[in-house]
This record gives C-alpha cells, structure tokens and sequence, in this order.
C-alpha cells in the first residue's frame, strides 16, 4: 500500500513544480529584457521544487541561489520569489526554520540590491518580508499540526490496544472463575460417586458375586467425567491446546479407541491460531466419534496444502443414519464458530456408507 501513496506523493510534488514554474516563467516572459540565462535560472528553482519531500534543505539553497540570481540578472517583480517562498516553507515545515529565515533574508537581501533606496524596490521588499513570515509561520503552523495528529493516532492506537488487553485480562479471569466453580461444584461429587461405585464392585468381587453391569458402567463413566472434567479445568485456565493431534490419537487409542492417523503434504510449523484450531477440531471429533459411533475405527486425517489445510476425521460407526443425521451439538457448534473465525469452512454430516465424518479447510495464507 506504501508504493501507491509514494508514486501519488511524487505526482503531487512534481505538480507543484509545474504550477509555480508556469506562474513564473509566464511572468518573466512579459518582460522583454528577459534572457536564456534568466529562464535557465527560473527552470531549476523551479525543478527543485520537486524533490522538497526528500532533500527539503537541498531545495531550500538551490531555489535561494538561483532566485537571488535571477533578481540580481533581471531585477523583476515580486511574483519572481515564488519558489523560493514555496522552499522557505517546506523547509520550515521539516523543522529547519533557521535555515529557513536566513534564505528568507538572503533573497531579500538580493532583491534589495536591484535598486537600493528606490520606493518601489521598498515596497516590494516589505510586501516579500510579509510573505516570507507567512511562509515560515505556516510551514511551522503545519508542523505543528502533523505533530498532533501523529500523537492523536498514537494515543488512539494506544487506548485499542488498552482496550483489548483489559478484554483478554476479563476473559481470563472469568476462565478462572469459571474453572474454580466447576472444580469446587463437580469434582467432589464425580470423585464421591467413582469412589463408592468402585468400593462397590470391590465388595462383589469379594464376596464373589457377579457385579451388575450398571455397577460397572457407573464406575468407568464416572473415571470418564473424571478425564474429560480435569481437560475442561485445563483448558479454562491456559486457552492453550495441551499437545499435539498425534498426541490426541495416542490417548484415544490408550483409551480403547481404533484410530489412525494419517498426515500428508508439506509439513511445516502453523499459525498460532491455526494450531490451536486443528487441535480442538480433532479433540472434539474424537470426542464425538467415542461416545456416538460405538465399536469402530476412525481414521484423522492432514492434509497440509500451499494455501490450506485440511482436517479430516472419518469414522465407520454404525450409530448414525444418514437420513436422520442428528441435531449440531454444543462441540459442533463451537468447532464451527471456531473455523469460521479463522476463514475456512467445515463439513460435518453422516456418510453415506455409515459412520460419520467431520472435514475442516483452514487458510495459511501465502507460502512461506
């Protein structure tokens, strides 16, 4: 975006070269003791004006030397200090206003010189004073005035990024809360109940009886809520994906799961948001494809592409109709929300041959 606003900078510039030259070379040629020296003279000053944004003290000398030539060469009116007046401004505007005064004072002194003591050439050189100040008073005045928007863009700048830390630092502190009431209202409880299921089947197994499966199906879901309740805790207090998708597949499979996992393309380190997002949409597709697909391999998919990956998570259960495929739960949503956020798209349907299967495309922007 910076080249587009140079090349307009230097458009501008160099307009306002043609403009004052045009004023000026218009006026000496009504002046019939007008030379090629003259008009030489006038055409540099002229063209340096071009080039103030980049060298502003440069132009400042070249346009004071060739101006108070000129009116030393071909004593003309005051409009012949023009690019002078243009260069005193600029240069006080960059900050250089001594600089600035003394060119001032430098072609005064010149113009003076053409006829000295003459009314005319007085009043001329008071009506060019005049000018000069205004030059100078206005490139200081402009100055100024960037100076403050500059500040005022910095303190807005400043005042977002407030903003946005005191956001982060509330989300993070409600996590905490939110994680300190479900700590203190759950755990106990899910403990309590894991315990006395467990003792329990102890007591049968010890007395030799058989231990009722619904015994047994509380003790392994509470070891479950256990888990999943301790992940929940972890995740409220860091927002920070706790390992990898090959870390994921190893405790799905610890956990009885069949899963496998495959990772094609060019493999290369993601995106902050990215990763984190290929981590929670793996997570919660295990998740689903444990309590929902019953007995069944599933099979985790990347796809690392130039400009998108790719996030496959397929599973052959056999408790999904694909012609009643069930409502989007809380993790479907969220995972959707979640791609969303980061510009992609998700696909979460049952599959036409049985089971059910979660695809996700997340952009990576321009190849490194």
């Amino acid at each position: 975006m910076g080249g587009p606003l140079v090349t307009r900078g230097r458009l501008a510039d160099a307009a306002l070269a043609v403009v004052v030259g045009v004023l000026v070379v218009t006026t000496a040629a009504f002046d019939t003791g007008t030379t090629a020296v003259d008009y030489a003279l006038l055409a540099v000053g002229c063209a340096a004006l071009a080039c103030y944004r980049a060298a502003p003290r440069a132009v400042l000398a070249v346009t004071t030397a060739t101006g108070t030539a000129y009116v030393l060469h071909a004593h003309p009116g005051p409009l012949a200090a023009l690019p002078v007046l243009g260069a005193v401004h600029t240069a006080a505007r960059a900050g250089h206003r001594g600089l600035a005064g003394a060119a001032g004072a430098v072609f005064l002194a010149g113009y003076v010189a053409t006829e000295p003591g003459t009314r005319a050439v007085v009043e001329r050189t008071a009506l060019l004073t005049g000018w000069f100040l205004c030059a100078v008073v206005t490139g200081l005045a402009d100055r100024n005035w960037q100076a403050y928007l500059r500040q005022t863009e910095q303190r807005a700048q400043e005042a977002e990024r407030t903003r946005e830390e005191a956001a982060l630092r509330r989300a993070g502190e409600e996590r905490l809360r939110i994680a300190r009431e479900l700590h203190d209202s759950l755990t106990h409880s899910i403990s309590i109940v894991k315990l006395q299921a467990g003792v329990a089947v102890h007591l049968a197994r010890k007395r030799g009886e058989e231990v009722p499966p619904a015994l047994l199906a509380i003790q392994e879901a509470g070891g479950e809520a256990m888990r999943e309740l301790r992940a929940t805790l972890e995740v409220l207090r860091t927002d920070e994906p706790t390992g990898t998708p090959a870390l994921l597949v190893e405790r799905a499979r610890a956990a009885g799961l069949a899963v496998d996992l495959t990772v094609t393309g060019d493999e290369r380190p993601l995106p902050t948001a990215v990763d984190r997002a290929v981590y929670r949409i793996v997570q919660e597709a295990l998740t689903n494809a444990a309590r929902h697909a019953g007995p069944a391999r599933i099979r985790v998919g990347l796809d690392h592409g130039e400009r998108e990956l790719t996030v496959r998570v397929d599973d052959d259960g056999t408790n999904c109709d694909p012609a009643g495929p069930p409502p989007p739960g809380t993790g479907l949503t969220g995972m959707r929300e979640r791609v969303t956020a980061l510009g992609g798209t998700l696909h979460a349907a049952p599959r036409a041959e049985g089971g059910f299967s979660v695809c996700a495309r997340l952009p990576l922007g321009e190849p490194g």
